[in-house]
């Protein structure tokens, strides 16, 4: 199930009741190619696992220097087909002066809602890019939006158990994560759902290497180095993470 990426949800809905929807994962992006480019190689690895995934990226993305609204429609379309996901939209909200406002936490409270997610993926809080501090603001008000009773939300109240937050930083920031995933298995999968993004990573950019994507390579070497493994992807949590045995470290 892959509703149109670019399709905007409606202002306002009536309650639809019990959502035929349920996602394991939901990872809440502010521009498409943001989950691609942090979180990829963790929905690759949930999906193959059995769990029901999706993305919701907040805005389009444009204005960019190399893209338009319908080259970003059609590289989001194709990324998301290569990462298999179960569902994909976007919540239609502008880019470039994304705001964690009243109506933007309700419209995205009631996606919550709507599909239900047991964990929320979000931008890590620290980031040069308003955008994604605005984003991560707004993801965590709006799950605590999406639990309220006795209010005018459409759909069910829920509430996600826990955030995890990726890194897709426009800062050189040096990350400090509370777990590193390994992803080397579905590293070829991640670059190639990051290639799909042409017009922001490979049309313009220097073809000498090291290119984009070959610091991307670098970085997520680093990470596997970190743990022992090919490829990493990092991630940090507010909470505790909590596990059941520690056979589950590596």
């Amino acid at each position: 199930m892959n509703p149109s990426p670019t399709a905007p949800l409606p202002d306002s809905a009536p309650d639809p009741g019990p959502s035929p929807l349920s996602l394991d994962v939901l990872v809440i992006a502010p521009h498409p190619d943001d989950a691609e480019l942090g979180a990829a190689g963790a929905l690759l690895k949930l999906r193959a696992e059995g769990m029901r995934v999706g993305v919701l990226d907040l805005t389009d993305g444009e204005p960019t220097p190399y893209g338009s609204p319908e080259q970003r429609a059609r590289e989001t379309a194709a990324a998301t087909e290569v990462l298999g996901l179960d569902w994909r939209r976007n919540l239609g909200l502008p880019n470039r002066s994304l705001e964690p406002t009243l109506d933007a936490r309700r419209r995205l409270a009631e996606v919550i809602r709507e599909v239900r997610p047991r964990w929320l993926f979000a931008p890590h809080w620290v980031d040069a890019h308003p955008d994604h501090v605005a984003a991560t603001q707004l993801i965590e008000a709006a799950r605590f939006w999406a639990k309220l009773t006795k209010c005018e939300l459409a759909g069910q109240p829920h509430h996600p158990q826990r955030i995890y937050y990726y890194y897709c930083v426009h800062l050189k920031l040096a990350p400090q994560p509370a777990f590193v995933l390994d992803i080397s298995a579905c590293w070829d999968r991640k670059l190639a759902a990051i290639r799909c993004y042409h017009s922001q990573f490979i049309e313009g950019r220097p073809d000498e290497p090291p290119t984009f994507l070959d610091r991307l390579r670098d970085e997520a070497a680093y990470w596997g180095k970190t743990i022992g493994v090919a490829y990493g992807e990092p991630y940090t949590c507010r909470e505790p993470v909590g596990l059941t045995s520690l056979q589950s470290l590596i």
